[in-house]
């Protein structure tokens, strides 16, 4: 997987800074990074409390928001969890992302191949605009299959796959059908859908069997 596995959102509000960084050439610093992801203007289309009310979380669960970054997602889904494992490959940014992190928030340095994810402890694994960074993403959905307890979900958010003022190139990007085959092909199957975001589709999976 690509050192881009850690930029997980590009603002209309930058972008010079959103083609540099989906062309491989991404900001040197932790702190720059923060502030692409954690941009104001990101509310606005990601609609962040709409999308953890549609997961209709009890508070009992465990959660692991792969790719979490600055913790814009694992941050606010631990406020309606009860454990958020804040999963990505650099430790800089994970250190900023607990500056601010609720106590029930846990880091995992993961490595691009591998969530290292403790097996069968995650109610819910998500991913935000991370899956199209994911280059052996058979293997890697494997593992995250380990890491699911029986009767638990993945929740993909992803781009579009057409032309918009934000986000990744086109070629870059993964139609959504073709996101549904790839899981299903992984041992998944799809069992709900939400059309309220504008750039991105919203799948959420269980396991096919």
């Amino acid at each position: 997987m690509k050192r881009m596995f850690l930029i997980v959102v590009l603002c209309a509000g930058l972008p010079g800074l959103a083609q540099t960084a989906h062309q491989h050439h991404p900001p040197e610093s932790a702190a720059e990074y923060a502030k692409v992801l954690d941009d104001p203007e990101r509310d606005g289309w990601q609609k962040p409390h709409e999308v953890i009310m549609a997961l209709k979380l009890t508070g009992r669960e465990t959660i692991a928001d792969i790719g979490s970054g600055t913790g814009y997602f694992a941050n606010r889904m631990a406020r309606h969890a009860r454990r958020v494992f804040a999963v990505d490959i650099d430790a800089r940014l994970l250190e900023i992302s607990l500056k601010s992190a609720p106590g029930n928030v846990t880091p995992v340095l993961a490595s691009p191949d591998n969530p290292r994810l403790p097996d069968g402890a995650s109610d819910l694994v998500f991913f935000c605009d991370v899956v199209h960074h994911i280059e052996n993403r058979g293997a890697y959905l494997a593992k995250v299959k380990q890491a699911l307890k029986p009767g638990g979900r993945v929740v993909v958010v992803d781009f579009h796959k057409r032309e918009m003022k934000i986000g990744p190139p086109v070629e870059m990007k993964i139609d959504r059908a073709e996101m549904v085959k790839e899981f299903e092909k992984a041992g998944f199957r799809l069992i709900e859908e939400q059309g309220f975001l504008t750039y991105q589709y919203f799948l959420i999976f269980s396991l096919a069997s």
